[in-house]
């Protein structure tokens, strides 16, 4: 799941990197938005990916849980784009 994330935001930032530096003012617009959406990826990633775990602490003491700091920078980032 790691190398499938990885690799996807290497192939999107890669993307980006192509299409902003075309001389054409389309393709400029579509390379800030494969960009941006790398960004996300990479943001949302950096919280650990865990799969059915609860965003916040229980008070049953339970040590596994998801950090909810990542998803909600990208969801400001999304509503801000």
């Amino acid at each position: 799941m790691e190398f499938v994330v990885a690799s996807s935001i290497g192939v999107l930032t890669a993307g980006g990197v192509y299409l902003i530096l075309r001389l054409r003012a389309f393709p400029v617009i579509l390379g800030l938005a494969l960009l941006s959406y790398a960004v996300n990826v990479f943001i949302f990633a950096s919280g650990r990916l865990a799969i059915n775990m609860p965003p916040i602490l229980s008070k049953y003491g339970d040590a596994s849980y998801t950090d909810p700091l990542p998803q909600a920078l990208v969801l400001t980032a999304i509503v801000i784009s």
